[in-house]
């Protein structure tokens, strides 16, 4: 203890620091976050692996075969969430509290680009009809305004203006943080209708309570007897009403509004659902290659 306090007050080495300290110090700081209890679900997971080591001894080695062993426990794209918020953590160590001078590279996994999953008319209305009643009504106002699960989940009365057909999300309860105003059609109308007077503060509610889950065994079970493919999470609910919206002609600066997303890349996903406007341009090399209507021949006459 003598010479590392002599090291630490002469030479000015750093004391080592533990990760259990950085996690600690990690969650104080960041306890406002929207994911805060996910990076105490992931700490907890990782605790059996880092709990007992220095950040000095965190090496690219140990971090790699922690995304390795999460990898295969669940998939490349878990693995990766939980390798950023070890990533995270070394870098505020290091930039913010000063406590090394030198982090590991932490290398992700490649996540491969998934279709976008959405329902067709019939499907929606086919696992709707499936849906106990609590759910199918959350299900009809998702579908009609593209909110997102915990914005329909935990919607107050005083969020909502019917007159006025409109709704609005506190940037607090925004996931880009930006206020988000919800215009109100009938199909989402009808729903706050049909939930008056059911809860004094929550439009929806089940024995009392915000619907805090809903990808549950009631909503597989209905996507199963919908005859939906397997796998359609909640979530696909807002990519349903996003490609219906860019099918029916919604331009995307006007969906980006809608649906509350950052930057304009977030809905270039769905540009391919609208190429109606690209058709025009498309047919002006009709019969190029003679493929669809041969063109007669001209025979010049001697």
């Amino acid at each position: 203890m003598k010479v590392r306090y002599w090291e630490e007050q002469r030479l000015g080495v750093k004391p080592d620091r533990s990760w259990q300290d950085a996690a600690v110090r990690w969650l104080k700081e960041t306890s406002h976050k929207r994911s805060h209890d996910k990076d105490v679900a992931n700490l907890r997971w990782l605790h059996p692996f880092l709990g007992h080591l220095m950040l000095s001894q965190l090496t690219r080695d140990v971090v790699e075969k922690i995304g390795e062993k999460k990898a295969a426990q669940s998939s490349p794209s878990t693995a990766n969430r939980t390798l950023a918020l070890v990533r995270s953590i070394l870098r505020r160590a290091k930039d913010d509290w000063g406590w090394v001078d030198h982090i590991p590279k932490v290398r992700l996994y490649r996540e491969p680009k998934k279709r976008i999953c959405f329902l067709s008319p019939d499907e929606a209305r086919r696992l709707l009809n499936e849906l106990p009643l609590h759910l199918r009504d959350m299900a009809q106002l998702a579908l009609s305004t593209g909110l997102r699960q915990r914005n329909v989940s935990y919607l107050r009365w005083d969020q909502v203006d019917m007159s006025r057909r409109v709704a609005w999300i506190h940037p607090d309860e925004a996931k880009a943080g930006r206020a988000i105003g919800v215009p109100l059609n009938e199909d989402a109308l009808d729903v706050l209708r049909r939930r008056l007077g059911r809860h004094p503060e929550y439009v929806f509610a089940y024995q009392g309570q915000p619907v805090a889950r809903c990808s549950t065994r009631a909503w597989k079970q209905a996507v199963a007897r919908a005859g939906i493919e397997p796998g359609f999470r909640w979530h696909d609910l807002r990519h349903t009403w996003a490609s219906w919206h860019v099918q029916n002609g919604t331009p995307l600066q006007e969906l980006m509004e809608l649906g509350g997303w950052a930057s304009y890349e977030m809905v270039l996903r769905y540009a391919h659902l609208a190429a109606d406007h690209l058709r025009g341009a498309a047919s002006r090399i009709d019969g190029t290659f003679l493929t669809h209507k041969q063109k007669p021949q001209l025979v010049r006459l001697s």
